[in-house]
Order: C-alpha cells, then sequence, then structure tokens
C-alpha cells in the first residue's frame, strides 16, 4: 500500500466491483469506446486469477474509489525480463491535478520493480494534453508512433 494526499493507492479488491465499474465506464466515455460487457466482465476475472499477467490497483481517498490503473506483463524480443505495459490509467474529474495519477504510475512502477520487469511504458492519445503533461513530469517519450489494424 502506498499513502500520500490522504490517497491510498491498493491492489483492487473483488468488494470495490461496482465503483471500478463506474470509473472504468466513464474511462471509456472519455476515450469515445464501449467496450462489450463481456470483455469488462472477463477483465475483472483476470485481476483475480494469479495465472494472469493483467493485475489493476485502485486509489481511494476516504474509502472511495477515485482513480484505477490496470496494467500487464509481457515479454519482449528487446530484453531479458518482461516489460510491464500501463494499459489503463483513469482519475475522477474532480481529483485530477492532485498527483493521484502520479500516485498510481508510481505504484505501478514498484510492482514493476518488484517484478524485474526490463521497461515500465504506456501511450495515450494525441489530444489528452492534460494528461501528457503529468506523463512529460514522470516519464520520457520515445518517439514511437503507434499503428493499429483491425483483426
Amino acid at each position: 500500500m502506498m499513502n500520500g494526499n490522504s490517497v491510498t493507492i491498493a491492489p483492487v479488491q473483488e468488494k470495490d466491483y461496482d465503483e471500478w465499474h463506474s470509473l472504468w465506464l466513464k474511462y471509456q466515455e472519455f476515450y469515445n469506446v464501449e467496450i462489450p460487457d463481456a470483455v469488462t466482465e472477463m477483465t475483472w476475472q483476470r485481476f483475480f486469477n494469479q495465472a494472469e499477467p493483467m493485475f489493476c490497483a485502485v486509489a481511494k481517498s476516504n474509502g472511495i474509489l477515485i482513480g484505477l490503473v490496470h496494467y500487464t506483463f509481457h515479454r519482449s524480443t528487446w530484453a531479458e525480463n518482461n516489460y510491464c505495459y500501463l494499459e489503463d490509467l483513469y482519475v475522477c474529474e474532480n481529483t485530477r491535478g492532485q498527483h493521484v495519477g502520479k500516485q498510481l504510475i508510481e505504484y505501478v512502477k514498484g510492482e514493476a520493480s518488484k517484478k524485474n520487469a526490463s521497461r515500465l511504458y504506456w501511450h495515450t492519445h494525441e489530444e489528452n494534453h492534460r494528461a501528457q503533461r503529468l506523463y512529460d513530469w514522470v516519464a520520457k517519450k520515445t518517439g514511437m508512433i503507434k499503428y493499429q489494424m483491425p483483426m
């Protein structure tokens, strides 16, 4: 667990589902996507399956969930150890600018270090300028451009 600014960062618990789901829907709304319910349910189950390399941590303030981060570990052809991919990061609008996102990233960095990951990385939309201010503060832009092909 991690504390700072009266915010606690810890692994998600099954009792957090309703609050997590609410933030997950707001995250999807922010990115203008609709992830099918079956995928959301599968994702939730993966967080609690020890055979899965997918994890979720949440930020709570006064017992209320105010942020989430999803991350996964995977192999790389560029390193002996796994990479850690921070896939989703969301903080409630009314708590943005209070370093909650930074605390969530630092939590994932700590977990990646525990697993001897060679790299922690993520990406964001080019128009998500507010998040980029945080990311520019805590990390380095690599210059990589993402391409995606529908399957």
